[in-house]
């Protein structure tokens, strides 16, 4: 392969001033950044991710590892069980590969975390429903496994680019798009350390099967089922419903996300519209959801005005 010497580089070099740094190549296909200003993640466990890591005084490496995540350097990227594996496209023709691992967590740690997150069955619920509560980092390092890396060497990283530095541009590049993937799904966080979503859910379910088994110990007593009840016989029933209970008319809010599933599966890449997908999908979601108050609050009303009839006529009764 024949290499070009421009003129720059040899007066840099005979006044010993350190090489230019080199130009990527523009990527074909490139995965940009969604946060093109600014900070990086939306989620608290996504820019925690960030400080952590910016804690690490890696200087201008995760700079430029900034700017390569939102030009679209970053060409492929997916998270396997325990590690990350992605191609980054730099100054050569050829995309340079990037691989990024964490240590996973053992089972006696697993355990721990089961045992901590089952003891705490609205914690389990926000999880079940794509959350990740901030209690859920205080579990795991109970556990002893930390979430989030506590130091540098937590991180083992390597990139096929000549570059000595540990970590360059081109692994700082996918650390940030991490944190945007991350934001998206709070599960890879898991995934990362070795503990997939149906692992994670296989062990809040044992978790929470041997803590019944101990509670049922404990009170001496197995604890039996309600029987099943047999379906209605009358099937036009069934289709109109029958009036809620009074119980059923709960105060009911807006959310504080719009449309959590879509911010989580991400932008769709064959979107085609004038706006953002996940802010007119946002918008949508939300004037459904204030229709939907607007259907619930009549209907309560509708009910505590037929309550009040109702009284009216008993009491006329009575002093008739």
């Amino acid at each position: 392969m024949t290499t070009l010497i421009t003129g720059t580089t040899i007066r840099r070099r005979a006044r010993g001033l350190p090489r230019a740094p080199s130009r990527p190549r523009p990527a074909k296909g490139g995965i940009k950044a969604r946060s093109q200003r600014g900070r990086f993640a939306a989620s608290w466990w996504g820019q925690r991710w960030i400080t952590v890591l910016e804690s690490f005084g890696l200087g201008t490496r995760l700079t430029r590892g900034r700017s390569y995540a939102r030009s679209g350097q970053v060409v492929r990227l997916e998270i396997k069980e325990g590690a990350v594996d992605a191609r980054v496209q730099g100054s050569r023709a050829d995309p340079y590969t990037v691989d990024i691992g964490l240590k996973r967590i053992s089972k006696a740690q697993r355990d721990k975390l089961g045992i901590s997150l089952a003891s705490d069955i609205a914690l389990v619920a926000r999880l079940i429903d794509g959350e990740l509560p901030p209690e859920v980092e205080k579990c795991f390092a109970n556990a002893g496994a930390p979430l989030f890396p506590e130091r540098a060497k937590d991180l083992i990283t390597s990139c096929s680019c000549p570059d000595s530095s540990n970590p360059c541009k081109h692994i700082a590049a996918v650390y940030y798009l991490l944190a945007e993937e991350f934001d998206r799904n709070p599960f890879l966080l898991f995934e990362l350390r070795g503990l997939p979503r149906d692992k994670f859910m296989a062990l809040l379910d044992t978790a929470a099967r041997s803590k019944d088994a101990a509670q049922e110990t404990a009170e001496g007593e197995p604890r039996v089922s309600a029987a099943p009840q047999p379906l209605t016989a009358h099937p036009q029933r069934f289709w109109r419903g029958d009036r809620l209970p009074p119980q059923s008319y709960a105060d009911v809010a807006l959310g504080h996300e719009a449309a959590p599933l879509a911010s989580r599966l991400g932008a769709l890449p064959f979107w085609r519209g004038e706006t953002d997908f996940l802010e007119e999908i946002g918008r949508i979601s939300l004037q459904a959801a204030g229709r939907a108050l607007e259907v619930l609050a009549r209907n309560r009303n509708e009910f505590h005005l037929s309550a009040r009839l109702r009284c009216r006529r008993a009491n006329d009764h009575l002093i008739s």
